[in-house]
């Protein structure tokens, strides 16, 4: 623990230092719980970024239908997790540095009776000052951060020790939390918290008007590298499919006017989502925008998911499963490595390696049927073994203990 409370001082002073300097002073003082409060008991549940945060939205509906006495209060480290869960209409801040003082002001203020987090955000701090029981919901416990927690002493033992409740994302996860120090007691049932993803109901008119998803495509979420890959791919295709359209939405929009150039060096015309452009006469779309790939995984019958094909573990396969999209990706699958091994057992997705074997694929599913066969066996196999109202249940049974 000495380690820890040398190390998280220094991490605090230059989070607040950038902030000083940005003269973000609403940020500032909720890193440091400082800013107003909601008076009465809160529920405390906190997300890294929006993606963890749009994986846990079906069991913060949940929770709410299950204890409206008792109101979320939500954080996250970044500002973009913050707006998502104010778009819910949810109170949301920053999350408050790991500082025993800073954690203990958050659950006085809030009036905090318990605490979620979701994934591997495990803050020490934060476990150790709360009041009410802690919970790790879809908990993610690498071998490599297994590892580095070591170098903290018994500082990992002691916090899990501290948690009421610990429902791993995946088998090796709960491996590990329970060599660690895990309470037998507190081991919840293996789930994924992406495997509740809900298809996005809103739809696009203008959207949907300017695709025929029998014919057409999506590269979902891709890196630098990959979009080269992608429109060489689409390139080949097109030679024994002419009507194919391609929607390519990198994972960062900020490269939206590279990923523009590499389409134009394709020779292929673009339309920018960004701009408003018109989708219809282009050959590909370049959807570099945030929070509306629910509005673009509908409009295809086949879909990449992107960072496959690079060295960073790939995409959740959940969400484009939902939409009962035929799934083709890369080896490298590493982020998400149980899910993509329950799909090649059921032959539910297609694995390529380059642009050749991408191309190849989207050809062999290029039927109606055939992509309507693979989209389904996706869904089916990526159903959810766990059911919510047993999650909820787990949590608000240990939030009320019989006496």
């Amino acid at each position: 623990m000495l380690l820890y409370r040398l190390i998280v001082p220094i991490f605090a002073t230059l989070v607040l230092a950038r902030l000083a300097l940005r003269r973000n002073w609403p940020a500032l003082r909720q890193r440091l719980a400082r800013s107003p409060a909601r008076p009465g008991p809160h529920l405390w549940l906190h997300a890294a970024s929006n993606g963890e945060l749009a994986s846990a939205k079906p069991l913060i509906v949940a929770l709410e239908a299950a204890r409206p006495d008792l109101p979320l209060q939500v954080t996250c480290n970044s500002e973009g997790g913050v707006a998502l869960a104010e778009s819910w209409g949810l109170t949301a801040r920053l999350a408050p540095l790991d500082l025993a003082p800073v954690a203990r002001r958050m659950h006085r203020d809030w009036d905090v009776r318990a605490h979620v987090t979701l994934e591997s955000e495990l803050w020490p701090n934060r476990v150790r000052t709360c009041p009410g029981p802690v919970f790790v919901i879809g908990g993610r416990l690498s071998e490599g951060t297994a590892k580095g927690w070591r170098l903290f002493g018994g500082l990992l033992p002691d916090v899990l020790g501290r948690l009421s409740y610990v429902s791993a994302q995946d088998a090796g996860s709960l491996e590990r939390y329970l060599a660690a120090g895990l309470p037998r007691a507190a081991a919840g049932p293996v789930l994924n918290l992406k495997e509740f993803y809900a298809p996005d109901p809103r739809r696009d008119a203008t959207l949907s008007a300017g695709f025929d998803r029998a014919h057409t495509w999506l590269a979902a979420s891709t890196h630098e590298g990959e979009e080269e890959i992608v429109l060489a791919a689409h390139g080949l295709a097109r030679e024994h499919e002419p009507a194919l359209r391609l929607i390519l939405a990198p994972r960062h929009p900020r490269r939206g006017d590279a990923v523009e150039g590499l389409i134009r060096e394709a020779g292929l015309s673009c339309a920018r989502r960004s701009r408003g452009e018109a989708p219809e006469e282009a050959e590909v779309y370049l959807a570099d925008t945030l929070g509306e790939m629910g509005l673009l995984y509908p409009l295809a019958g086949r879909l990449f998911i992107g960072g496959t094909l690079t060295d960073r573990g790939g995409h959740t396969p959940f969400e484009p499963a939902a939409y009962a999209a035929a799934l083709l990706h890369g080896p490298d699958v590493a982020n998400h490595a149980a899910p993509f091994a329950r799909l090649e057992a059921a032959g539910a997705a297609v694995e390529v390696r380059d642009a050749a074997t991408l191309a190849d694929a989207l050809t062999r599913l290029a039927a109606p049927e055939q992509q309507e066969a693979l989209g389904r066996a996706a869904q089916e196999t990526l159903r959810p073994d766990t059911d919510m109202d047993q999650l909820v249940a787990a949590i608000t049974q240990r939030l009320d203990p019989p006496e």
